[in-house]
């Protein structure tokens, strides 16, 4: 008897040790390129210390980073209360319309930014009658503008998650016990925002730290260039290995300490779930009700004209033609894409079955871990694997394997993040059943795990889809003449005035990326689940 226990023990050691391979080996794969792109750096870098270009390179991505969290963060209180505070028809779309930007390709939302606040924009077209000067957005003003475009919705969607958090009944509460509007968000709100911003504020200045699609379109300039716009111009245009290197550890080092601390603060929680906040209505006057409204008729503006002006614009510049390169991009975009989301979403997989069955505190370090290309932006490993690959074969070569792979590695938190709580919900419930029931291999797959994440993974491979479609980050550095992704074809015509072609390319850019997206999570939500 005692035999056979023990026998049943070691079966279930060897088998729990063969589903943890394919986690350790990602886990390996995530360090080796994150390490090993800094070990490359660290050949090349000569220690010939940085230039007067290089500090001013470095304050002004810390400035805009700054700059750029801050206006979210203060922006987003007033908006995520409104959310929260108001019931009006369409609230559930307004709070989905917040997660659009996040799967907006960059470069298409830059050219709605510009049709709206450009020199030849809406904007500027009704100053001018006025006797007022035209607005110029280039520089600090434009990349500001774009990363709270971006930003603004994720940190109120990370403060609707913090009310929801709150018991409703404390709200009652307060209501029977007369507390006034300012002693109520005192007392039961303002712990919430203390616990959920700095962490949602760090996040927001770690992505405009690796921002580059948004800077290399609109900034202005020598003043206007961040640390990963100076590694793209050392390496493809002055090919100066040294100082692309010194400039890559710089954003490491910066964006790990950030990394650490966001992590640190940030309640880790699953993406793409639902936000049901309290009610808490009592109390409100009519001047708050108003305001509420203003608040939510500004931020409606704020996010749909670009994606209004993207649409009309882009249906004329089609109806005019598009140039012959135009379908080898859409093709190679596609292609990248897919194979990107399925590579992501395998990985984030074989990671999530190995921290599902860890213990709690174990799990976190090894998501915690896994979340390190937070840290190392796909433009620093971008680089590494430039300088490594240099002494064999051209780094141009490989332009869009590259590209497939570290756009991969970018939606790795995000899947890993969807898939993790969904399978820790499957063991827990279902398995010890499983084990009784000696379900291993294929049939545990087919029976337990894959009915559990489902859900989350269309989830994950939309999201990953979507977001590499619309980079415009590693494939500047790699793409040599005749290879361009549809983003970089795009930008390509911006930059040659065509913007009419343009707007027929960001266009077609934005419907694929939603398409892909909504394809692969109404995937996910078909069929039989877990219950």
């Amino acid at each position: 008897m005692a035999g056979g226990a023990v026998s049943v023990s070691l079966k279930a050691g060897r088998n729990n040790f063969s589903a943890a391979l394919p986690g350790i080996g990602v886990l390996a794969l995530v360090l080796l390129l994150t390490f090993g792109s800094v070990a490359a750096l660290l050949t090349v870098e000569r220690s010939g210390g940085l230039t007067r270009f290089d500090w001013a390179a470095i304050r002004f991505t810390l400035l805009q980073s700054l700059l750029s969290a801050t206006i979210s963060a203060a922006l987003a209180v007033p908006l995520a209360r409104a959310l929260v505070r108001r019931r009006f028809p369409g609230r559930s779309l307004a709070i989905t319309l917040l997660g659009a930007p996040f799967i907006l390709p960059v470069i298409v939302a830059v050219l709605g930014l510009l049709a709206i606040w450009g020199r030849g924009g809406v904007v500027n077209d009704l100053l001018v009658p006025l006797g007022l000067p035209r607005l110029d957005i280039y520089g600090l003003p434009g990349i500001l503008l774009a990363h709270v475009f971006f930003n603004l919705p994720l940190v109120t969607r990370l403060l609707l998650q913090g009310w929801a958090a709150i018991p409703e009944t404390q709200f009652r509460l307060a209501a029977g016990l007369g507390l006034t509007p300012l002693a109520r968000f005192r007392i039961i709100e303002m712990p919430m925002l203390r616990a959920v911003l700095p962490g949602a504020f760090l996040l927001v200045f770690l992505l405009c730290m690796t921002s580059f699609a948004t800077v290399l379109a609109l900034g202005g300039g020598p003043k206007a260039t961040t640390v990963e716009l100076a590694i793209y111009q050392a390496l493809r245009f002055e090919f100066d290995l040294g100082q692309a290197a010194r400039l890559a550890l710089v954003q490491f080092a910066i964006c790990g300490g950030v990394a650490v601390l966001a992590l640190s603060l940030t309640r880790l929680q699953p993406v793409g779930g639902s936000i049901t906040a309290p009610d808490i209505r009592a109390g409100t006057n009519h001047r708050q009700r108003f305001v509420d409204g203003l608040i939510l008729c500004a931020m409606l503006a704020f996010l749909l004209a670009p994606l209004v002006l993207i649409a009309w614009n882009g249906v004329w510049g089609l109806t005019g033609g598009m140039t012959s390169g135009f379908a080898p991009a859409v093709a190679t975009s596609l292609a990248v894409a897919l194979g990107s989301a399925f590579v992501s979403t395998a990985m984030a997989l074989a990671l999530a079955v190995w921290v599902a069955g860890l213990s709690r505190t174990r799990g976190i370090v090894v998501e915690g871990l896994g979340l390190l290309l937070l840290a190392a932006s796909p433009f620093v490993m971008g680089t590494g694997l430039f300088i490594l690959l240099n002494p064999f074969a051209s780094p141009f070569a490989f332009a869009l394997p590259i590209t497939g792979l570290l756009n991969a590695m970018a939606a790795l938190p995000f899947a890993l993040r969807a898939l993790v709580p969904a399978l820790r919900q499957a063991e827990a419930r279902f398995g010890p059943l499983a084990a009784s029931l000696d379900l291993t291999g294929w049939a545990r797959l087919r029976l337990v795990t894959w009915p559990a994440i489902r859900r989350p993974a269309g989830f994950a491979l939309g999201l990953a889809a979507a977001l590499s479609m619309g980079d415009l980050g590693v494939i500047t550095l790699f793409a040599p003449p005749g290879v361009e992704t549809l983003p970089l074809y795009m930008y390509r015509l911006m930059g040659a005035y065509r913007m009419e072609e343009a707007a027929g390319a960001a266009l077609v850019l934005m419907a694929l990326s939603l398409l892909l997206f909504w394809v692969f999570d109404r995937g996910g939500r078909l069929g039989p689940a877990l219950r």
